[in-house]
């Protein structure tokens, strides 16, 4: 757990879902890297990420045998507008799918990131 933890606040959008969300939230320009099949939002918007990241993001965990079962009764009971697996009920939703696909077409007409 540790290690995904530390992966979204220090990784990229390419490897984490929560990055690759808050940083089309922000509005950061998405751009394919390297062979051109991974997408993050370049060193300087990754490094902004973070530093928001860092000023305004919170995690807690609680040890559970099951996390799964108890993923899904959080998502099904709570307003977790951020998550879009098991999520489709949420009003948000389609929204936020429709930012993260509109800003994976816009990578994808840009030249690739060096």
């Amino acid at each position: 757990m540790r290690k995904r933890v530390r992966y979204h606040y220090r990784g990229n959008a390419a490897g984490s879902t929560l990055r690759l969300t808050l940083g089309c939230l922000l509005g950061l320009e998405l751009r394919r890297v390297g062979s051109g099949r991974r997408m993050t939002f370049d060193k300087a918007g990754e490094a902004t990420l973070s530093q928001w990241m860092a000023d305004n993001a919170r995690v807690c965990w609680i040890e559970q045998s099951e996390p799964w079962d108890l993923e899904s009764q959080f998502i099904s009971q709570l307003d977790l507008p951020l998550n879009l697996d098991q999520n489709r009920h949420n009003a948000f939703h389609s929204r936020l799918k429709e930012l993260r696909a509109q800003a994976r077409q816009r990578a994808r007409e840009l030249p690739i990131s060096s």
